[in-house]
């Protein structure tokens, strides 16, 4: 009998081992993030030191949003065992709860244990960018470009925290980087909305022409150029594109405003006062404080046209029906 238990006890850990690498094996190949978690758990169940398994059904955790799920798998292994790759990852899920500064410590560390780890870095710098330290985030977009001159998304972002410091040349010099490395609907939306915000119209009209061109179905591209239209005083192609900007979203109370605005600019007053009515009543409907000028607050027109705005909005004000 006692052969017989010594048997067991030897043959046991090789078959739980056996069953493990099967588990294991089945995992890598599952392709539904749930499937994958059941069976990363039985290994674990079995192999309570897979770091490998840990570290797959985080990545699967974070697939289906669980990042705290995430988190505590990737704090597993780098208990044990930490990496870069590790580090790297619960960064990622630290940066979707919007943890940004625990987010920033582990992009940080994995650095540290990898200093040639540029995804790690540009994470690192839009972290930066978000708890606001544009100089440092700045700073490290640079050190990639200075290795990788050609990562348009790269300069996008530099473009961003130079915007932020208010550098206007600096962040168009970027932006034109980036549509010249990779000329597509984003890079010339990102520069046409830079144009319009230093009143550029002709150029943001261009870009916005240029974005549509590649998909005609930007919403926001056919509002801003409707706002470059106005600004530039052709109103018609101003209606024509808040129009169409409405039809993708009909409760778009900025684009209507914006007819509001291009209608009383052609003595069309029954429309812009309609129009107005039409944007105050959209915003009656989160308030039930009177309709003031600052209840446009959060608009383009408001943040970034408020004298042209102010003038035109007092006027529509006094219009009646």
């Amino acid at each position: 009998m006692k052969r017989i238990l010594i048997l067991i006890l030897i043959i046991s850990p090789i078959v739980a081992y056996g069953q493990a690498k099967k588990l294991y094996r089945q995992a890598t190949r599952a392709t539904n993030p749930k499937e994958k978690i059941e069976l990363l758990t039985q290994v674990i169940a079995l192999e309570p030191k897979n770091f490998d398994a840990y570290f797959h059904r985080a990545i699967a955790k974070n697939d289906l949003g669980d990042y705290s799920g995430a988190i505590l798998d990737y704090s597993k292994i780098l208990f044990y065992k930490p990496d870069a790759d590790s580090y790297y990852n619960r960064g990622n899920s630290k940066f979707s709860l919007q943890d940004f500064f625990g987010a920033k410590v582990d992009y940080e560390n994995a650095l540290k244990l990898d200093p040639q780890f540029f995804d790690a870095l540009y994470n690192l710098a839009c972290t930066k960018y978000y708890i606001k330290d544009y100089i440092g985030s700045i700073t490290d977009l640079s050190k990639i470009i200075e290795v990788s001159p050609t990562e348009s998304k790269v300069y996008t972002q530099r473009a961003n925290a130079l915007l932020a410091l208010k550098k206007y040349k600096l962040a168009l010099q970027d932006f034109s980087l980036a549509v010249l490395i990779n000329p597509n609907a984003d890079t010339y939306y990102n520069r046409g909305l830079t144009h319009l915000n230093i009143n550029y119209y002709k150029q943001a009209k261009k870009d916005f022409d240029k974005s549509l061109s590649f998909d005609d179905n930007n919403a926001s591209a056919y509002f801003f150029r409707g706002a470059s239209h106005l600004l530039l005083g052709k109103y018609n192609k101003a209606i024509s594109d808040f129009k169409t900007t409405i039809k993708y979203n009909t409760l778009d109370y900025e684009a209507i405003l914006g007819l509001a605005l291009t209608y009383y600019k052609v003595n069309d007053l029954k429309n812009a006062k309609l129009n107005l009515k039409k944007a105050e009543s959209l915003l009656a409907l989160d308030t039930e404080k009177n309709i003031t000028i600052e209840s446009f607050s959060d608009t383009y027109w408001y943040k970034k046209q408020f004298y042209f705005f102010k003038q035109n909005f007092n006027e529509l004000s006094k219009l009646k029906l």
